[in-house]
């Protein structure tokens, strides 16, 4: 007989607070009964950039509020739920660490399971909460702190085949709305530019396409807009509309490049493990654009393999990914306990060897 899983996810890796609840059954797909985050754009506004101790703040605030809402939401109370997951890392610890006390604080009193979260893999498995994905499948997880191909084996096995070995897209994307003088977060900002812009006017680079392999760079593509800014506030005194729509165009070809070719590479290697069902998944918020989701599809349309994309709204951070890992792990016998730790690093392929820039202390994911 099929049962009823219901569980309560939170998330604040980042500058979203975050609750939701997710039921599945043995035969029937998962459902999302209600899905709350609690923004923090306003927060950091003025200081170009996300601030850890503000987040930090902020998600100690809002998480008990988010958890309340989400309740209400489903029509349901602490009692009906079967666990609580909640991202244990990787992320800005002082937001990972809120979260964790806050899923201690209410496993404590209400006795139920704790289960913590790769906020990665919630991303990564978010494809088997929104679609039909059977394992193995090829994820590009692509968000503001992470860019990596990964293949999803199982609900806690990752293998990586390549990926950033600098800055991610969603960090390249705000750094470059800094440049130009947009406002955060800056992919929006800079997708809605580059609309208006002529992407053929500046020839920027396209980092390690005259490699081999799957991984990635963005510093290099950045540095490049800051010095076409440059010449032209040098040659006129400044950058019009167009030059900026223009900068923008041409900066957001570059990426869709460079990740179509890396997507193609990293398609072909997983296809050569013979997937019974191809699939190429995208997640992560980076995903939300436009732009870089048909230049993917094109990608697997080309090589015969299914893509999905998850909904805009489950492209950036969320509790909803954090429930369903949840599931997934409490599915395969996976509890914790009170020694839950907090972590700022979590690589999802721990067997991979760390990429260039990981920094001192390992690497991130």
């Amino acid at each position: 007989m099929s049962r009823n899983i219901t569980i309560l996810g939170l998330e604040s890796s980042c500058d979203d607070t975050a609750a939701a609840i997710v039921r599945t059954r043995d035969d029937a797909a998962p459902e999302i009964l209600s899905s709350v985050v609690a923004g923090q754009t306003a927060l950091h506004a003025d200081y170009g950039g996300v601030v850890p101790e503000i987040a930090a703040r902020a998600h100690t605030e809002k998480l008990d509020l988010c958890v309340e809402e989400a309740l209400e939401d489903a029509g349901l109370s602490l009692r009906d739920l079967d666990a609580i997951a909640v991202t244990a890392g990787p992320g800005l610890i002082g937001g990972v660490l809120a979260g964790v006390m806050t899923a201690k604080g209410l496993s404590a009193a209400t006795g139920l399971p704790l289960i913590g979260v790769n906020h990665l893999a919630g991303h990564a498995l978010t494809p088997r909460l929104t679609g039909d994905a059977d394992y193995p499948y090829l994820m590009l997880l692509v968000s503001g702190g992470h860019c990596q191909f990964l293949v999803a084996e199982g609900p806690e096995t990752f293998r990586r085949l390549g990926g950033t070995i600098d800055d991610a897209p969603g960090e390249a994307f705000d750094k470059a709305a800094r440049l130009l003088g947009l406002p955060q977060p800056g992919g929006p900002s800079v997708e809605r530019e580059a609309a208006k812009g002529d992407a053929g006017r500046f020839r920027l680079p396209r980092p390690l396409l005259d490699r081999p392999g799957a991984d990635l760079s963005f510093s290099g593509l950045k540095t490049a807009l800051l010095r076409e800014r440059d010449k032209l506030v040098a040659a006129q005194g400044g950058i019009t509309k167009q030059d900026r729509a223009d900068l923008c165009a041409a900066f957001q070809a570059a990426v869709v490049d460079v990740l179509a070719e890396k997507s193609r590479r990293a398609l072909v290697d997983y296809l050569a493990l013979n997937p019974p069902a191809p699939l190429f998944a995208v997640a992560g918020g980076v995903a939300a654009n436009t732009a870089i989701r048909a230049a993917l599809e094109t990608v697997s349309a080309n090589l015969g393999t299914a893509f999905i994309a998850p909904p805009l709204a489950l492209c950036t951070d969320n509790a909803a990914m954090i429930a369903w890992a949840g599931i997934e792990r409490f599915r395969a016998g996976h509890r914790d306990d009170m020694t839950l730790a907090a972590r700022p690093r979590w690589p999802l392929d721990a067997g991979a060897a760390p990429m260039l820039g990981s920094g001192k202390k390992g690497a991130k994911a």
